[in-house]
């Protein structure tokens, strides 16, 4: 008896998924090695906080709002700082996650472009973590700025002299911006909702919380914005996506649109 083989779903990309273990090691091996990367790049505490002064010293110069700014609005209420350090320490990575799981159940093609541009992404910015160490305007004096994490909780990171687990002088380019923005690059891309430019809101929600609880400066959202505008502009989605789509949402296959344009024609 030979099996029956069922159409595919409107919409779906016309593509296999890539195997699940495979994609699990390879985000797993790909985390693994940034995380071992940005070890190498600590203890450069002076060097670190000489960049800070320096970039401090240019968002002035351009005249860059100051972070202040964002942070004071924060700071009329422990509510308000709680929640901005909860949404920098729990949302990054499981939003990311839930971003990758999704398109790979539902969008396969983007799938693999959004892991191949979320790749490019982090390890320019491991480079960078390791060329340019800087530390964040939380620990810079000149700022004036509160740590919001340690005065009113939750706080990822421990004493920067002891904390083995991250690498606290990696504040350039922010991750947390340049994930949120590709999260939403992706499902605008991916999606055909009229709604769905409102994920816009996760990477500017992401951005006024990585400036207001002091822990990146506004170039650094800027540098990792454009980071992901190059990695974007290399790692081109296929084409046969779109078309693909279209077709299956006209139901039609090429055959039959033809016909049905002659049949048009000879009316």
């Amino acid at each position: 008896m030979n099996a029956r083989t069922e159409p595919a779903p409107a919409g779906s990309d016309a593509i296999a998924r890539p195997p699940l273990v495979r994609e699990l090691l390879l985000v797993a091996g790909l985390f693994l090695v940034y995380k071992f990367g940005r070890q190498l790049a600590t203890g450069h505490t002076g060097e670190a906080l000489r960049n800070a002064h320096r970039v401090w010293d240019v968002e002035r110069a351009v005249h860059l709002p100051g972070e202040g700014a964002v942070q004071s609005l924060l700071l009329h209420g422990d509510g308000l700082a709680h929640v901005a350090n909860t949404y920098y320490a729990a949302v990054h990575f499981p939003a990311t996650v839930a971003f990758l799981v999704w398109l790979y159940l539902r969008r396969p093609v983007h799938y693999v472009w959004a892991r191949r541009v979320l790749a490019a992404v982090t390890a320019a910015a491991l480079v960078l973590h390791l060329l340019f160490p800087l530390a964040p305007p939380r620990m810079l004096a000149a700022t004036g700025l509160v740590d919001t994490a340690r005065v009113y909780g939750p706080s990822v990171y421990g004493d920067p002299a002891t904390d083995s687990l991250s690498n606290q002088f990696a504040a350039m380019p922010s991750l947390h911006f340049g994930w949120a923005l590709m999260v939403a690059v992706g499902l605008i891309v991916a999606t055909r909702s009229r709604r769905r430019w409102l994920w816009l809101a996760h990477p500017l929600l992401t951005l006024l919380v990585i400036v207001g609880t002091a822990n990146h400066y506004w170039l650094d959202a800027l540098v990792a914005a454009a980071l992901l505008g190059l990695a974007l502009a290399v790692l081109h989605l296929p084409h046969r996506t779109a078309s693909t789509a279209g077709r299956a949402r006209s139901g039609l296959v090429p055959a039959q649109r033809d016909e049905r344009a002659l049949a048009g024609a000879g009316r």
